[in-house]
């Protein structure tokens, strides 16, 4: 085979948070990385925006400065809203994890995490369109194949390892034949931005588990949120689990504006002229719902990897810190010679992701199946939303919010279910 002259030493398919955390950690241990992203920054993105502590906790290991006068909102904890019970839970205060929360757009998020990769030392191009791998004969990854410019022209990159970090479509991994599993829960969110001077600088996170339209009392399928931005918008949407009957057969975006129709009028919801652009939606890839997260070559790094934390949607702080173990353990395959020595190395990866989120994972699948029974939800919701000491648990198992050693005994609980749970 001719040799080619690799253009680095990993290659980064995607620019959002899993790709630019990874090619930070690399970039950081002196790696040659190059970051290839399909859009310009900034770019939309369909997403919440809001951010628990867990994700905070990887932003500060990423240097990033979370103050507000840096553009940041932070929030105390989160405000769940059903069985007619209005409760606020605030973070916990665990060593593992800052005690406090954070909302901003995903439009200069991205951003401005790609751009910390790049000060650590990342080479970031965008507009570069990865369309396919590039394998050798022994049919591993050796680089990929892509369209760059306005005039799409073809390109071809090489590098002795790739990450696929390109979201929710996994087109890298969809063209090494990793499909999705349809054993695994999957989710469809839907969100849009309304200026809301009631709302918009709320310090909780608001949850909604109950969603009744206006002109019915009957029960809108699925859960919702409204995250104040702090900028006089608001961050409001709903999103359904395929656990539900609904799952599918639904127009989430009339199920959207059905829901806020019942809100107050002062919020701002109800009125189409406070609404700040479309409706947009996008899937929830959960519980590990892509494997193998490594195989010939190639890495999968956060949604692309189907990491969505099915007890509550979150995926930013998932895709963060799968982006950072794939670092760890990438730097330390590249120290051996290519070979058997360097698979052995990189297998590491997907033992440690399974060692870390499996069980918590089969755990948060058995609960997807649960609450898509409206009859278990309005029970969990009416028993549970009156005890605050129960919800307090149940705040930290849905955000998995524990400390790993030592802790309280709620955190002792939940770390004995998450390992006696078989992992996905």
């Amino acid at each position: 085979m001719t040799s080619v002259e690799n253009d680095a030493d990993v290659i980064v398919v995607g620019a959002g948070p899993g790709g630019s955390a990874t090619a930070y950690h690399l970039a950081r241990h002196g790696v040659r990385v190059l970051l290839l992203e399909k859009t310009e920054f900034p770019r939309e993105k369909v997403c919440g925006d809001g951010l628990t502590p867990r994700a905070t906790r990887q932003l500060i290991r990423m240097g990033v400065d979370t103050s507000p006068e840096a553009g940041w909102l932070h929030n105390k904890g989160l405000r769940v809203i059903g069985g007619g019970v209005r409760l606020e839970l605030d973070w916990p205060d665990l060593a593992s994890f800052p005690n406090y929360g954070l909302v901003r757009t995903r439009l200069d998020f991205d951003d401005l995490l790609a751009q910390r990769a790049v000060a650590a030392g990342a080479e970031l191009r965008t507009n570069v369109n990865v369309i396919g791998p590039v394998l050798d004969g022994d049919d591993r990854v050796v680089g990929v194949t892509a369209e760059v410019g306005p005039g799409r022209e073809p390109a071809t990159f090489h590098a002795p390892l790739v990450v696929a970090a390109d979201g929710v479509s996994g087109r890298f991994p969809l063209a090494l034949g990793l499909a999705k599993r349809e054993d695994r829960p999957i989710g469809v969110a839907v969100r849009r931005y309304y200026h809301s001077p009631a709302k918009h600088d709320d310090d909780y996170l608001e949850s909604w588990l109950e969603l009744r339209s206006k002109d019915s009392d009957a029960l809108l399928p699925g859960y919702g949120w409204i995250f104040g931005l702090g900028d006089g918008r608001v961050n409001v949407g709903l999103g359904v689990l395929n656990s539900s009957s609904a799952f599918g057969k639904t127009n989430y975006r009339r199920l959207l504006t059905d829901w806020l129709a019942n809100t107050p009028t002062d919020w701002g919801m109800t009125d189409e002229a406070n609404a700040d652009g479309p409706i947009l939606g996008a899937a929830l890839p959960m519980g590990f719902n892509r494997v193998p997260h490594y195989t010939r070559g190639v890495l999968l790094v956060g949604d692309s990897g189907g990491m969505v934390n099915p007890f509550n949607g979150e995926g930013i702080a998932y895709a963060m810190e799968s982006g950072e173990l794939a670092a760890e353990v990438i730097v330390q395959a590249l120290a051996r010679p290519a070979g058997p020595e360097r698979e052995r190395a990189l297998t590491a990866y997907p033992q440690e992701l399974k060692a870390r989120f499996g069980g918590y994972y089969r755990l948060g699948g058995i609960f997807v199946k649960l609450i898509g029974r409206p009859e278990v939800m309005r029970m969990a919701t009416k028993h549970g939303m009156p005890h605050p000491m129960l919800m307090r648990f149940v705040l930290k198992l849905l955000a998995n919010l524990t400390d790993p050693r030592g802790g309280d005994a709620m955190d002792r609980v939940i770390n004995a279910m998450t390992k006696a749970a078989p992992a996905v």
